[in-house]
């Protein structure tokens, strides 16, 4: 039997997942992904104030690694440091630090913070081998900048949910960056992001939820969960006029070159 799962949800928010339809119990919202061909997934931090309880939350699961990190959105009131940061990556379960980056549609003002927040987790990276996680809204041209000039290429990543246009994936990508494609791809009006994810190159490529927020179509607008990231798949396939199975191989192992994850262990 193959030990390679056949598809991998490279981004969501398990402790935030609508879970009514599951009678309240995570377990069975990641039997429901299993069910659609997702073995692992990651779940990704948002602040620290709640990491404990995230982390508490999906321990039990050898089937979820998780990241640790400050959404750049987030205030919660713990900021992060390098040490910190590097600190809390010890965890056998952390693959990845972020979720980090720049996001300008939600924040005001002067956001010098979130810049600087930024490189906190650029150097965190880089000094414990483990790859970044960016989310990037009207940001694009300081996001990249940063990305440079703090040698974010010497640590590697993603460029989470990607919403942006061919330009800036491309210069993502000549910085070693994957390029991660959430449900966005799958809607109508998302034609440029549908003709970037047909030019972005098989092995830097991989699939996501970021649920429960983005549900792809056919359930757009409803909660999203990871059993979802298969219409993700889909509609990357049908795109490349390729087969599911492809895609899946193709985002399985992508996933496991970047974040050095080791399916035997699960």
């Amino acid at each position: 039997m193959n030990t390679i799962p056949y598809l991998i949800d490279s981004h969501c928010h398990l402790d935030r997942l609508e879970l009514s339809k599951h009678d309240g119990d995570l377990s069975l919202a990641l039997d429901m992904a299993k069910q659609n061909g997702v073995g692992h997934m990651l779940c990704v931090s948002i602040g620290l104030k709640d990491y404990p309880a995230m982390l508490e939350k999906v321990m039990p699961f050898p089937q979820v690694s998780v990241s640790v990190g400050v959404h750049p959105n987030e205030q919660d009131g713990i900021e992060p440091t390098v040490d910190m940061l590097v600190d809390m990556a010890k965890n056998k379960k952390v693959v990845a630090i972020g979720e980090t980056g720049l996001d300008y549609f939600r924040s005001e003002g002067d956001l010098d913070w979130q810049r600087d927040r930024f490189r906190v987790h650029i150097e965190a990276s880089k000094q414990t081998g483990k790859p970044l996680i960016i989310h990037t809204r009207e940001a694009r041209e300081d996001t990249l900048a940063i990305m440079k000039s703090e040698k974010a290429n010497e640590a590697g990543g993603v460029m989470h949910c990607f919403a942006e246009d061919w330009e800036t994936a491309k210069q993502a990508l000549d910085l070693g960056f994957y390029i991660s494609f959430s449900g966005i791809v799958t809607f109508k009006n998302a034609k440029d992001l549908q003709e970037v994810a047909k030019k972005v190159p098989l092995d830097k490529m991989l699939v996501e939820t970021d649920s429960p927020y983005l549900a792809p179509v056919p359930n757009r607008g409803k909660p999203n969960e990871p059993a979802y990231v298969l219409f993700v798949a889909e509609k990357i396939a049908e795109l490349r006029g390729m087969s599911l199975e492809e895609v899946a191989s193709i985002t399985t192992n992508n996933y496991k070159q970047l974040f050095k994850w080791d399916s035997t262990s699960l």
